[in-house]
């Protein structure tokens, strides 16, 4: 299905009609965003930086564009959307490179919220609380998401300079068919979290039961997705953290380096159990064997193939895979749960983890300062962040609403098979986790991958790994440090 090198899909937003690979990491060859924006924009048209989802639900004479100017934004006014590479790291280069010449097209980017705010501290964004509209700021300051806002913050003003988009979380899908065949009542799964043991003696006599090769995939190979949200989640329910809890995520240099803790080891321990089993010198006593060994390969595709064939009775993923498993005629036999705990909220040392956690993805707009539309663009921008169009968005693409209670109003049979799932994934935003961003992130996010695929792997032991890992943050840390004080 990919049309060409500048129509590709990107993480975290594929819509329930797209099935190529939600995330793949090998990529294509990188896509200059020149190239994707050379066709001229017609008069009129406000130019965005986005995915081929978005291009394809922004068709002058489309739904979308009916409730864009139904929300306020001038009819004169359409949204043109250009698009670039699949993998968000090539788009987010492609993008960097845009804004480092200076074009004045595109008008308006769409970023990942996992590096939004680099380009916010190399003054590559426009502040937008002077420009939006007071209604826009009000619902932005009292409704949306706040783990989302904090990402399109400057960390070090407060000052907004991005709206968001959509959200996205981590969630825990299952074969509800084959565990209630398995005697469980699962009633209050949807809203309950289990502990990660229940959850592996459950997926291991499931899996037993029903005869299927496997009790659980997810995504563990050494690739953004294992730092920013496979392992950042597991880390966080065992009340692990980067840098000592969720306070210190986005201001690099100062923060204390917390991966060689206890909480973190015993996550690593659990998922090489899962992996490796009960004769891994590490095992965690009660957990049982639950995941192939490929698993340290899989990335999100991956992941969901051996779920989508019926061969899995849990699989960590993102909502899109929920909407394709509708598609794909096993809506009926799919349920989704919160992500499962190691250590209970109140006993973890840092605010903000234990319990149940969901790394946090989904995208936001952001203005483009050399733009010659600026007025233009902040009115789509206001026009985004009605109610009225993100109810629009999420009908059409599927799209979190940023403001997540909004999914309570919603039909399932009018929107689509995500609704369905509403009350797991407000829980699943109350307890998100951003990626600790800042501009040394992406050097830091391969540190964390490269050393934690290493420990599932049993190429280290959990303790030399972590210890590696804290030595290399500490060094990042301290470098940044340096630089400030100069």
């Amino acid at each position: 299905m990919v049309k060409d090198r500048c129509e590709r899909t990107t993480p975290h937003s594929v819509s329930r009609r797209s099935f190529v690979a939600a995330a793949s990491v090998a990529g294509v060859g990188s896509v200059g965003l020149a190239g994707c924006l050379g066709r001229g924009a017609e008069e009129g048209s406000v130019v965005v930086y986005g995915d081929t989802d978005f291009q394809d639900i922004m068709d002058p004479d489309g739904e979308l564009h009916r409730a864009l100017w139904d929300a306020g934004l001038d009819e004169d006014i359409t949204v043109a959307v250009r698009t670039g590479p699949d993998e968000t790291e090539q788009r987010r280069s492609a993008a960097q490179s845009a804004l480092q010449a200076g074009r004045s097209e595109p008008d308006i980017f769409m970023m990942d919220s996992g590096w939004t705010i680099p380009f916010i501290l190399r003054e590559q964004t426009v502040p937008l609380e002077d420009r939006l509209s007071s209604d826009t700021l009000g619902l932005i300051e009292n409704d949306y998401l706040e783990a989302a806002v904090e990402t399109a913050r400057h960390p070090d003003t407060g000052e907004l300079h991005a709206l968001p988009l959509f959200p996205d979380f981590g969630t825990m899908q299952f074969r509800q068919d084959l565990a209630e065949d398995a005697g469980y009542d699962t009633d209050d799964w949807g809203t309950e979290p289990m502990s990660w043991r229940e959850f592996s003696e459950v997926a291991a006599d499931v899996r037993d039961d029903s005869g299927v090769d496997f009790g659980f995939t997810t995504q563990a190979a050494a690739y953004e997705g294992l730092s920013c949200c496979t392992f950042n989640e597991v880390m966080s329910t065992w009340g692990g953290a980067y840098f000592g809890g969720l306070d210190e995520l986005f201001e690099a240099g100062d923060r204390e380096v917390t991966v060689d803790e206890e909480a973190v080891l015993e996550a690593i321990r659990m998922m090489r159990t899962f992996v490796r089993g009960a004769e891994d010198e590490y095992a965690l006593e009660g957990y049982e064997q639950i995941a192939p060994t490929a698993i340290v390969q899989y990335t999100e595709e991956d992941a969901r193939g051996p779920f989508a064939a019926g061969n899995v009775v849990m699989h960590r993923n993102w909502p899109y895979s929920i909407a394709i498993a509708h598609d794909e005629g096993m809506g009926d036999q799919v349920g989704m749960m919160p992500m499962p705990y190691g250590v209970e909220e109140g006993e973890a040392e840092y605010d903000g983890v234990g319990g149940t956690a969901a790394a946090l993805g989904g995208w936001h707009l952001t203005l483009n300062p050399a733009s010659e539309n600026q007025e233009e663009a902040i009115q789509v921008m206001d026009a985004f962040a009605t109610e009225e169009v993100m109810l629009s968005v999420f009908a059409i693409q599927g799209w979190i609403p940023p403001i997540v209670e909004l999914l309570e109003e919603v039909d399932p049979e009018e929107t689509g098979p995500v609704a369905e799932y509403a009350e797991t994934i407000r829980i699943a935003g109350e307890n998100a986790v951003p990626r600790p961003v800042t501009d040394i992130w992406p050097e830091q996010s391969a540190h964390i991958y490269q050393e934690v695929n290493g420990a599932y792997r049993g190429v280290k032991s959990p303790e030399e790994a972590m210890s590696d890992l804290a030595d290399r943050l500490e060094a990042s840390e301290a470098d940044v440090g340096e630089q400030d004080v100069q």
